[in-house]
């Protein structure tokens, strides 16, 4: 089993930025592909991004796409979500997930983390 916590959630300006991280418990992080989804108020989840098992490729959202960065050091077992030019409606709750295989269906989510919230004023 993998436990995932992520942290670096907050509140910033739009235009500002902030780097979410997530943390992967036991020795299987390297055989997932993994990423991000979100929650915002009132809306259902959104697909944000992901990345393959070594890092070597990603995949972003159109929403994000020129903003966010994904990331990973498997060496530390950690997944990075860098988030650049954040607007208003980046506002959510940034959920880190390892995936089953390499697509953006939330159905394909094996191991959802807890949620960070990340809230952005205009």
């Amino acid at each position: 089993q993998v436990q995932l916590v992520e942290s670096g959630g907050g509140l910033v300006q739009a235009g500002g930025s902030l780097r979410l991280s997530c943390a992967a418990s036991g020795r299987t992080f390297r055989n997932y592909p993994m990423g991000w989804f979100r929650q915002a108020p009132g809306k259902e989840r959104e697909f944000v991004c992901r990345i393959t098992q070594s890092g070597s490729s990603s995949y972003y959202g159109d929403s994000v796409k020129g903003r966010f960065t994904v990331s990973r050091d498997n060496a530390k077992n950690t997944m990075y979500l860098q988030m650049t030019s954040l607007k208003p409606e980046d506002t959510a709750v940034y959920y880190c997930v390892a995936l089953r295989l390499y697509n953006s269906r939330s159905e394909n989510v094996r191991y959802w983390g807890q949620g960070t919230q990340v809230t952005v004023s205009s």
